[in-house]
């Protein structure tokens, strides 16, 4: 049985993967400006989590059919 998600599931993915572009957008640019080494750290840090999230989330969408 092929699982498939809600169109306001799809919807709402859509969204936060939209926010979490935004998000990892700003973070890449504000870590190439920052002088502050520990600032730089931090935002590099978010950087790489809020990769590992976005695949996550087109997960949800691109593997839906995987899912049984």
């Amino acid at each position: 049985m092929i699982k498939y998600l809600a169109l306001h599931e799809t919807l709402e993915i859509h969204e936060l993967l939209s926010f979490k572009n935004i998000c990892l957008t700003k973070s890449t640019t504000m870590s190439a400006l920052a002088q502050d080494e520990e600032l730089k750290a931090i935002l590099e840090n978010d950087v790489a989590t809020g990769t590992a999230h976005i695949h996550q989330l087109q997960q949800f969408l691109t593997k839906r059919e995987d899912q049984q």
